[in-house]
């Protein structure tokens, strides 16, 4: 602490992210990164836009990214915005379009990024418990009279439990709401589900986050984006322009553009996680874990017999790291990344060992 921090400093808890730690040998479950490499038209992209042109500013547009995406999606350019990974676009969010007078309302359980900006930016959150099986209940977040949301949030599938609401669901909250943005949060939906993109054009209220850290193996270039009413879109801009007006690099830029572009790559290392995780689930599910439904590249276990933390513990002493968290009602559970085949089989057999010792 120094006499010299801001309130706003002195009154936050900031964000934990996943540990990187510096281990031999080290089997990395824990941040959810994609098993397979990027594209390598991706990397023949950034390798071709390193050059002299680094002297030079980036478009501040993004433009190209834009178009990439809006075609892929099927929306127009001005539908789409793109930010420094999908935090800062959320952070945005949070700022242009989340803050009013009435709470914004998310689950209990969920990304914790969304109370840390609530902090930050000074939005009162209304909590909403998960149902007993983990659950998003539609019906906690519909309007009650003059018991309404200012603006709601909520990651699909969502983190850290990996269950999806199924779309129909999702566009019942939108459609209940038109007097609030709802955002929604698909971080994973490639690894499972149904992108609320496809409701876009049909509700104005409704704005979706997507990233490039997760399906498309690119968390160290850092490149997010958000697709919605041209109006919703404009106020993200007015905030990018009033807070940094390059979020994007050269090299993000051509590396981005060239992964939207090589749909069969994505598709195909998509695929591949889906079916890692399967096996995963089958196999711990034989050594008694129970596994949340997942629809995303993690799943969420807990043993009955034993801790939650004791395991983490036990697995880090073999150099095998998953995510524990000491939140209430989810403290007995790991989030265990869908790493390679190789990786998986190490920690299946780490935990047959715990489990027996």
């Amino acid at each position: 602490m120094s006499r010299f921090w801001s309130a706003v400093v002195h009154g936050l808890t900031p964000y934990v992210p996943g540990e990187q730690p510096k281990l031999d040998n080290l089997v990395k479950l824990n941040t959810n990164e994609h098993p397979c490499g990027p594209s390598p038209k991706v990397l023949e992209a950034i390798r071709a836009a390193t050059g002299d042109g680094l002297r030079l500013y980036p478009d501040p547009n993004a433009d190209a990214l834009k178009a990439a995406l809006a075609r892929h999606h099927g929306v127009r350019p001005e539908q789409i915005f793109v930010g420094n990974g999908s935090d800062e676009v959320l952070a945005h969010a949070f700022m242009a379009l989340l803050k009013h007078e009435r709470a914004l309302w998310f689950p209990d359980i969920t990304y914790s990024f969304y109370p840390v900006y609530c902090g930050l930016y000074d939005i009162e959150p209304r909590i909403v418990p998960l149902a007993e099986d983990f659950s998003i209940r539609v019906e906690d977040y519909l309007p009650r009279g003059d018991e309404r949301a200012g603006a709601i949030i909520f990651p699909n599938p969502n983190a850290p439990t990996g269950r999806l609401l199924a779309l129909p669901e999702v566009e019942r909250i939108v459609s209940a709401n038109p007097d609030a943005v709802v955002l929604v949060d698909e971080a994973y939906v490639d690894f499972g589900g149904d992108s609320a993109i496809a409701l876009v054009d049909r509700h104005p209220n409704l704005l979706v986050t997507r990233t490039f850290s997760k399906s498309r193996s690119l968390a160290g270039l850092r490149v997010g984006y958000a697709v919605g009413d041209a109006a919703l879109v404009e106020a993200l801009e007015r905030i990018k322009n009033s807070f940094n007006s390059y979020p994007l690099d050269r090299l993000a830029i051509a590396g981005a553009v060239a992964s939207v572009e090589d749909e069969d790559y994505f598709r195909a290392s998509c695929a591949q996680v889906v079916a890692t995780r399967e096996r995963l689930v089958a196999e711990l599910q034989a050594l008694g874990f129970e596994v949340l439904p997942s629809a995303a590249n993690f799943i969420f276990a807990r043993h009955p017999a034993r801790d939650g933390a004791e395991l983490t513990a036990a697995l880090r002493k073999r150099a095998i790291i998953v995510r524990h968290f000491k939140a209430a009602r989810i403290d007995q559970f790991m989030r265990i990344t869908v790493g390679t085949d190789a990786q998986c089989a190490v920690l299946v057999t780490a935990l047959r060992e715990i489990l027996g010792g």
